[in-house]
């Protein structure tokens, strides 16, 4: 933590400097064409109901009750009786870094890798015995494992979902928001990692910085504590994995809360010199630009011959397979949110030709405001981009999995289907204050061709950008890690020829960075804009410009979203997420308001009702654990040894 410490404040000064530069020069691009929300699911529910979980204190399963807000946290509680009487939950959990599995024999996979030398039989009994045949296990590389049984399969689909979408969200990380303190923390931790000799994509660089940070450190800390744990622990197989997993996640505890607190100091420390640090900068701009200037037209005479020598031999032959890779799955997984949004839109006349009034169309509009957030409905698209095969990349350019890649892309394709439904939206609501409901499918008709228009534009910029990056991505620390034993050595020379007034703002490792990055951003932009000239995968060309094309438009653009119930559905309160009241205390005026507020909060995926199938009770249910599963003979005398945003460059790429 001293080390990143150190870095952090280097990067913060940087960051400041290119945040306080883009400010005052600006910075160009395609402007979208869809509006985007700003706080999208405001007074909403992802999902709640319940499911049965495993409690390792009393080896014993009870059914619970789960609630998944808008922070796609997952809320447990003994029962929706708790829930709705606002008790705290028994539990929160975090998604950031966990994996969802769906089958015991996957979750042993995982378990027998993290002991290397303790490795199960063939057929041997899993110290987990399921209530149903339908898991739903989350799985951490570190952290406490949950455990949860669906009754039906249809159910286990839904939640597998609702699981995955709290990981995404989660996992997405930093908010690029912040343009200041993200790039500061992202280039702090892949500095830090290079200096470890750990270049290339980092699964782990997921949650917030505490989780960040303590993944940081358990990648260094837990290869040391298994080698000096494993050999002592004893007893049966299934004993030695769960004491294992014990002891890895009472650690992961004590590095968070660890890493936290001294993240905490070093960021105030940093936010303090904030103020004098700008002051700095605005007063001497003109003068650390042309500095860095100087020192970068150096640094670039000493490493462009050797970063072009290497890009010309080892990674111009690879851009153009590696972009396919990338175009395929990205361009169906985009098609087929444009196809879900039609598909919904089309749905809606079909039943307006029955029934045209505004109340049949706000009660369409109440599902379809919320289709981005949908776990079930995007599912179509997310498995699309899922297929994502980058095959032979982990050996040449280190890169250790696709998953950095398919959730991004993932993360793009929802905020493109809410910009694609905020727009319809806002566009339908004007056109019924001002048309009223004559010829309401002429209408709706008019308003989706005129955002389908805006979506194919807008989803061909993002796309080019996500390639652009992904292939930076990919190549920039491969380069780095060729380049560095025989430019590391020539670069502290040249921090001499920056005035120390400035050397705060002007680091010689950000600019070899820079260079290494400028030598081949040339072919990947050329890459990108050949696949859009030959309209591959319908990309627009860059020249094919439509800002200001629509100014009506974006007018409407700071409008809040629409409450349709409220506006067209009649005053009747609007029922919880599971179709009842939630009762409130009555002890006092917050705890009404409160209660309102539960009441009025919509829930985004419907319940599970499904015809025949078992209902989960409400009080708790014990199902066997696992004490009497007998032992597979010989187990006992098996003694053994022994997974966002990364770069930024030039204050514009941000992963």
């Amino acid at each position: 933590m001293g080390d990143f410490g150190r870095l952090y404040e280097q990067q913060y000064a940087v960051a400041l400097f290119n945040k306080v530069r883009f400010d005052i020069e600006g910075g160009g691009g395609p402007q979208p064409q869809l509006l985007h929300r700003k706080i999208p699911l405001e007074n909403k529910s992802i999902f709640s109901g319940s499911l049965f979980q495993y409690l390792e204190e009393n080896k014993k399963w009870r059914s619970r009750f789960l609630f998944v807000p808008d922070s796609y946290n997952i809320n447990y509680y003994d029962s929706k009786a708790s829930h709705d009487k606002r008790l705290s939950p028994k539990g929160t959990i975090n998604c950031a870094s966990y994996k969802v599995l769906t089958s015991i024999e996957q979750y042993l996979d995982l378990i027998s890798n993290s002991l290397p030398g303790v490795k199960a039989k063939m057929g041997s009994s899993p110290f987990l015995k399921c209530a149903t045949q339908f898991p739903l296990i989350l799985w951490h590389p570190y952290a406490h494992h949950y455990y949860f049984c669906a009754a039906t399969e249809k159910e286990q689909q839904k939640w597998h979902a609702v699981f995955q979408d709290c990981v995404r969200h989660t996992n997405d990380g930093l908010s690029e928001e912040n343009k200041v303190q993200t790039p500061a923390f992202t280039d702090a931790v892949r500095l830090y990692r290079q200096a470890k000799g750990n270049y290339g994509t980092w699964e782990m660089m997921c949650g917030v910085p505490s989780q960040i940070l303590s993944n940081l450190v358990m990648e260094g800390l837990l290869p040391e504590l298994r080698d000096l744990i494993s050999p002592r622990l004893k007893g049966k197989l299934y004993e030695r994995q769960r004491n294992w997993m014990l002891i890895s996640d009472a650690v992961y505890s004590l590095v968070q809360g660890q890493s936290q607190g001294q993240y905490e100091v070093v960021l105030q420390k940093c936010e303090a010199a904030r103020s004098s640090l700008e002051a700095s900068i605005r007063t001497d701009m003109d003068q650390i630009i042309t500095s860095k200037e100087h020192v970068t037209n150096k640094i670039r005479a000493v490493v462009l011959h050797k970063a072009e020598k290497l890009l010309k031999v080892s990674i111009q032959p690879y851009i153009s397979s590696i972009l396919d890779a990338l175009m395929e799955p990205t361009s169906r997984g985009f098609s087929e949110v444009r196809d879900v949004f039609f598909r919904e839109l089309v749905d809606m006349s079909k039943n307006i030709l029955n029934d045209g009034t505004k109340e049949t169309v706000a009660q369409h509009m109440e599902k379809i405001s919320m289709l981005a957030f949908h776990p079930v409905k995007m599912q179509s698209c997310y498995e699309k981009v899922e297929q994502l095969v980058l095959e032979g990349l982990q050996q040449r350019f280190d890169v250790s999995s696709p998953s950095v890649f398919v959730q991004r892309a993932q993360i793009l394709m929802r905020e493109q289907m809410d910009d694609a439904v905020y727009t319809f939206e806002q566009i339908l609501h004007q056109s019924l204050e001002s048309q009223g409901t004559e010829e309401l499918c002429k209408t709706i008709q008019r308003c989706q061709d005129r955002v389908i228009k805006k979506f194919d534009y807008d989803s061909s910029t993002v796309r080019k950008r996500f390639f652009r990056e992904a292939l930076l991505q990919i190549f920039i620390p491969y380069m780095l890690k060729q380049l560095n034993p025989s430019c590391a050595s020539e670069l502290p020379r040249f921090q001499e020829l920056i005035f120390e007034d400035f050397s705060r703002f002007i680091l010689v490792e950000n600019i070899f960075e820079e260079v290494v990055l400028h030598s081949v951003m040339k072919d990947i932009m050329m890459a990108v804009k050949e696949a859009a000239v030959q309209r591959r995968h319908n990309l627009y060309r860059d020249s094919i410009v439509l800002s200001n094309s629509d100014p009506s438009l974006h007018l409407l653009g700071e409008n809040p979203s629409i409450d349709w119930a409220k506006e067209y559905g009649g005053d009747h309160e609007e029922a919880d997420s599971t179709g009842e009241d939630v009762a409130g205390t009555g002890e006092d005026a917050e705890g009404d308001a409160e209660s309102h507020k539960r009441r009025r909060m919509k829930q985004v995926v419907s319940m599970i009702q499904v015809e025949g199938s078992p209902v989960q009770p409400e009080s708790c249910v014990e199902v066997p654990g696992i004490n009497d599963i007998p032992e597979e003979d010989g187990e006992e005398d098996e003694e053994g040894g022994g997974g966002g945003k990364g770069w930024r460059w030039g204050g514009e790429l941000r992963w």
